[in-house]
């Protein structure tokens, strides 16, 4: 991955970085208005604020964009760091095409189709799939309307057009079990490999797999590069499991409420829930000298 471009570097400034869903969008995933202005406020005050996301870019900016991000994003739980105000590809990790295809036609052996998230020749986003059948499948591509990444073709594989930024199944847990121990017991180390219990389709999880650097914690590091600053300087926000390469990698981890167990024993601090603006909050008192912990 290039970096050579480089943001301006703010050594005294506040830097934060958050999860959205379940940390600071609210169980309507969006944020609410009062999270909305502490956001917009606090960059005007010269704090250096983005976040670090599951979602694609269009996505999030489906819930986010009326906050005015300038900062590099980071996307595909960190395959992807993008510049929201140049709107182009800043780097990332790619899982090969071989391995890809050896993902699909495991899930395949197993009657399940994947979601193949990818950047073509001009960094465009895609998302291809073959023919969507199944309940989980059929909730997400219903809860993206209109969304023109999307493309069904009669046969799924990756191809040396497409740079695949993740590989996502979504079943129950029972169903994606399997399939995590078989890419597990071939791949091992090669590939990276998270299961996450899904906020929104009731009952279902997803199954993703990635490039072994495209995680939240490498995520964090390359963002911190193009900011100016150490991971140590960061505070991060999250609540799942795949904000813990965050927690492991931030000078201060900050957890919502409502985060997974494993989580808040990560953190440094706990704040209020998702609901209760706990992000918000947070950065508003560190922004106006009068942030106290608020642990337990």
């Amino acid at each position: 991955m290039s970096l050579d471009i480089k943001f301006v570097q703010h050594k005294d400034r506040n830097y934060f970085l958050t999860d959205l869903d379940g940390t600071l969008l609210n169980s309507h995933a969006k944020p609410s208005d009062y999270t909305r202005s502490v956001i917009a406020s606090a960059l005007e005050q010269g704090a250096v604020i983005s976040y670090a996301t599951a979602r694609s870019y269009q996505s999030s900016q489906a819930v986010v964009s009326e906050i005015p991000w300038r900062y590099p994003l980071v996307l595909y739980n960190g395959a992807m760091l993008f510049d929201p105000v140049q709107k182009r590809v800043l780097g990332g990790r790619w899982l090969d095409c071989e391995r890809s295809n050896a993902i699909i036609q495991m899930g395949k052996t197993m009657g399940m189709t994947t979601l193949l998230f990818a950047l073509d020749e001009q960094d465009n986003e895609r998302v291809h799939h073959e023919r969507l059948e199944r309940s989980g499948d059929l909730q997400f591509l219903a809860s993206r309307p209109n969304d023109p990444r999307f493309q069904e073709v009669d046969e799924l594989w990756s191809t040396e057009t497409l740079r695949t930024l993740i590989l996502t199944y979504i079943g129950l847990l029972e169903e994606l079990l399997p399939l995590k121990t078989a890419v597990q017991e071939v791949m091992g180390a090669e590939v990276h490999i998270h299961l996450m219990k899904d906020n929104y389709i009731a009952g279902h999880y997803f199954l993703e797999f990635s490039h072994p650097e495209a995680n939240k914690q490498m995520g964090l590091r390359l963002w911190a590069e193009l900011v100016g600053c150490t991971s140590e300087d960061v505070t991060v926000f999250g609540d799942n499991l795949n904000d813990t390469g965050m927690f492991l990698e931030a000078g201060r981890k900050v957890a919502v409420a409502n985060a997974h167990p494993e989580i808040l024993q990560l953190a440094d601090e706990i704040v209020r829930s998702n609901d209760e603006d706990g992000v918000a909050v947070y950065i508003a008192a560190c922004i106006d000298g009068t942030h106290v912990n608020e642990v337990g």
